[in-house]
């Protein structure tokens, strides 16, 4: 075989969002993109804030020396310092700038952080539904990814999760506010998990990491908080990007922040500096690195995926669709009407309505809609949404 046997096998189960992202530019081509309903990516449609548009226009224009050559692996040192300025009012507990180290995104992030920890065999832990990625990221450093399921309405099962976790346990990897679901998850449960891994890595008698991804963390609604990581246990670890928030998803801009109480926090911040190069990443965009740090604290306009999530929910609802509203991200997770989502969402291709199934995000029985799209998009495909409804009832 020419390529790798791995590979070959993970190509053959490639993300569902690949695919129906590929189905939707062929059903575009063939009835004209205004007639397609596409929910299927999370590309954030909205435009990035002005004052990154400033930023970045003053970013270009500086012709200081030395601007374009190499700098530390960690990243440029002002630019640490601004995010954990930053980061020390959001996550409540001082962050130096010497906790950050700049990525290629938050991909980029979670895979720096599992080389530097992950020994061959060893257990990543995460509640379901969750992002399809996760799985090839931790068998990347070669680790294995454990699921466990959330509650009814995608909230963390603490009980669920305390009999997975065992012996081989080295990290758990949250991801709130969530994708695939929007849920956010509450204080109470981080500290409950704190706990519970405190508890267990004495039991063992090794450091179990807990590990939130958060490129969502500024997406959320109706005054919901995302509680800080870093007060709900002392070994954890960041990842983040600006593509959701700053709508900059091609620009690959993130940091990982180690929590500066961390026990090993040296070796660590030393590990994840020296895998940020080996990998390839070596550091993040030099040019968006500089940007980021001078808009530090801002966002896309928040109520503009608000008001598209209630769009979406009322249309759903009188529809007759089964959904936990979302309190962040741009995503909502209903229930199919039927068993087999695939089933079910394939009957909505035929009304050119694209979403992606819920097994995709290990959430069998669900399908997962992308609402970060035109408003148009949410009206014109509610008639659809219908019709397969009612064809399942």
């Amino acid at each position: 075989m020419t390529i790798a046997t791995k590979v070959s096998q993970i190509m053959t189960k490639s993300s569902w969002i690949r695919k129906m992202f590929e189905e939707g530019a062929r059903l575009k081509a063939e009835y004209g993109a205004e007639n397609v309903f596409d929910f299927s990516l999370g590309n954030p449609n909205l435009p990035p804030p002005e004052k990154f548009d400033q930023a970045l226009r003053q970013t270009v224009e500086d012709n200081s020396p030395g601007t374009h050559g190499y700098m530390p692996q960690a990243g440029f040192p002002q630019v640490c310092q601004a995010i954990a300025d930053y980061l020390s009012r959001e996550q409540q507990v001082p962050v130096a700038g010497s906790d950050i180290i700049m990525t290629c995104g938050a991909a980029g992030a979670l895979n720096v952080i599992f080389k530097a920890i992950l020994d061959p065999g060893d257990e990543v832990i995460v509640p379901t539904p969750c992002f399809v990625e996760y799985s090839f990221y931790v068998d990347n450093h070669g680790g294995v990814l454990k699921m466990v399921p959330t509650d009814s309405d995608f909230s963390l099962d603490l009980q669920a999760m305390e009999k997975v976790i065992g012996p081989k346990t080295k990290a758990v990897l949250i991801n709130s506010p969530n994708n695939p679901t929007g849920q956010i998850y509450n204080a109470q449960s981080l500290a409950g998990l704190g706990a519970l891994l405190a508890e267990t890595g004495r039991k063992y008698n090794r450091t179990i990491y807990l590990i939130s991804d958060e490129p969502y963390r500024k997406i959320v609604f109706d005054g919901a908080q995302v509680p800080s990581i870093f007060q709900a246990y002392p070994q954890s670890i960041v990842a983040n990007s600006y593509s959701k928030d700053l709508s900059i998803p091609g620009e690959r801009i993130g940091f990982a922040a180690v929590s500066p109480n961390a026990t090993y926090r040296e070796e660590l911040l030393g590990a994840m500096t020296l895998t940020n190069r080996i990998l390839g990443f070596v550091n993040a965009p030099a040019l968006m690195q500089r940007v980021v740090a001078a808009v530090q604290g801002e966002s896309v306009d928040i109520s503009l995926y608000k008001r598209k999530r209630d769009l979406l929910c009322q249309g759903l609802a009188e529809a007759g669709y089964e959904f936990v509203t979302p309190p962040g991200a741009f995503y909502l997770f209903p229930k199919s009407p039927v068993k087999d989502d695939v089933e079910f969402v394939k009957a909505l291709q035929q009304e050119r309505i694209l979403v992606v199934p819920g097994s995709g995000f290990a959430g069998p029985g669900h399908f997962r809609i992308a609402f970060c799209v035109d408003d148009h998009t949410i009206v014109n495909a509610m008639d659809g949404f219908r019709k397969v409804l009612a064809r399942f009832k």
